[in-house]
């Protein structure tokens, strides 16, 4: 009797153990779901933007490793070349111009990005623009100008659930949206069918709209800053070029279903598109701000705030735009138009198809830009696919 009891004890106590590391396993497994699912901005349409492990995006321990088709990033003296180096290259590897740590140097190349002649701009360059635009952002909101009602911050993302009873802008001073720059850029919103699939067409009218846009923020600081910088780099030599040149990059039309002429890289990022069912792209609070105030946004929750105490910041969010899903999506609130089309601009050219680190008032956020290589213009640029702010 009493081995009897001994062994039911040893077996009650086994149990206990194998429960015990059950309970565990499945705690690691939702926190790693969990922590998935608060990754920012997922991109559905775009095949590259997916989500790797930190060894799959680094090249640390990997420089010189043969290509792999699966790898999202390569570490070889080719990936110069085809513009699909990790962005830790050239300081792991001493694949470009420099390899000291934070002033790696990354080339613009006439044959595989978006730009016509070589520069080299450094990170730390990145950085100081991008500072510069911060500080010369002179139409960007106040803090007395937007009162945000964020509610409740998600623990997942992957299965949409409403848990916010109330808009996500509580207040704006819509005398700001009446500044030239907010005026034009609103006046483009109007100009697309948000389903992929069904062909766009620019009217005169329209065409014209996209030439004010443009001509209203290169008459800022911001843009002018911006041109300053492209122009010392010997990317543009005059304004009128570049200018030019944003039309075709942001506003030439490409095909991302089907062959019709149906998106561009300003209304994927500005407008917002909806493919198989899901909302793609939509980076723009001003026009987040306006469906919401017409009652078609549904805020869902947050996911990332910014550590920004001023305006612009940047917030992660979860909405329903309509009647579709945005998993995971990011914008800057309350900043200008000008302001997300330099930084968006200026990451695209400099770091087409990477993350590309910033400097805002000191704190560090990256833009993600994607090309759209099907289809190109000027004898080989590429257009914008996708820019968005992640962390």
């Amino acid at each position: 009797m009493m081995q009897v009891a001994l062994k039911d004890i040893g077996c009650a106590v086994e149990l206990q153990q194998v429960s015990a590391r059950s309970t565990l396993l499945l705690l690691l497994l939702v926190s790693g779901l969990q922590a998935r699912s608060l990754q920012p901005d997922i991109e559905p349409n775009i095949k590259e933007a997916t989500f790797h492990d930190k060894s799959d995006t680094s090249c640390q321990g990997r420089c010189g490793e043969k290509y792999k088709k699966s790898d999202p990033c390569h570490c070889n003296k080719k990936c110069a070349k085809y513009n699909n180096c990790c962005s830790d290259y050239d300081n792991l590897c001493s694949g470009g111009a420099s390899a000291n740590g934070g002033g790696a140097s990354a080339s613009a190349h006439s044959g595989s990005s978006s730009h016509h002649r070589e520069a080299d701009i450094s990170n730390e360059e990145i950085k100081t623009m991008s500072e510069k635009l911060y500080k010369c952002d002179v139409n960007k909101a106040v803090d007395s100008d937007i009162i945000l009602n964020k509610q409740e911050m998600a623990s997942s993302t992957r299965n949409p659930e409403d848990l916010c009873e109330e808009p996500l802008y509580q207040y704006v001073n819509e005398e700001i949206l009446k500044r030239p720059t907010f005026a034009v850029f609103i006046s483009l919103l109007d100009n697309y069918d948000r389903k992929t699939g069904t062909d766009e067409t620019h009217t005169p009218e329209e065409i014209q709209e996209q030439k004010n846009f443009l001509q209203e923020i290169m008459k800022t600081k911001v843009m002018k800053e911006l041109y300053t910088f492209f122009h010392q780099k010997g990317l543009y030599s005059t304004e009128k070029e570049f200018a030019d040149d944003l039309q075709k990059m942001w506003f030439g039309l490409y095909s991302r279903s089907k062959g019709e002429q149906d998106s561009s890289g300003f209304e994927h990022v500005f407008v917002g598109e909806v493919k198989k069912g899901q909302v793609s792209g939509f980076h723009s609070w001003i026009r987040f701000y306006l469906l919401e105030k017409k009652g078609m946004m549904n805020y869902y929750s947050y996911n990332y705030d910014g550590p920004w105490t001023h305006y612009p910041d940047v917030l992660g969010q979860q909405f329903n735009w309509d009647g579709f899903n945005k998993e995971v999506g990011t914008q800057f609130i309350g900043s200008s138009p000008e302001f997300d089309f330099a930084l968006y601009t200026l990451c695209f050219i400099s770091r087409p198809g990477k993350k590309c680190q910033l400097s805002l008032g000191g704190n560090t956020i990256s833009i993600q830009t994607y090309e759209w290589t099907k289809t190109t213009y000027d004898k080989g640029k590429k257009f914008i696919a996708t820019a968005y702010p992640t962390f």
